[in-house]
């Protein structure tokens, strides 16, 4: 494992195989990575990375609902 993705390493389950064992879309999976690593690599910053996905993930839903109305 990189030095980059050490942060992942204390996980008994790595973010990615939970999200492809879960059928997670990209947003969703973003949306773990950042709170998952929060504490052991960026802090606050993933926190709010997490939060705009979390925002761009309801106005992609938001949208798609309105399409279907």
């Amino acid at each position: 494992m990189s030095e980059i993705d050490a942060h992942y390493t204390k996980l008994k389950i790595q973010p990615i195989d939970f999200s492809m064992a879960n059928n997670l879309d990209a947003m969703q999976h973003t949306i773990i990575k950042y709170v998952v690593r929060f504490r052991d690599k960026n802090g606050m910053r993933d926190l709010l990375a997490a939060r705009h996905t979390i925002d761009l993930l309801i106005a992609h839903e938001g949208k798609k609902n309105d399409d279907t109305e």
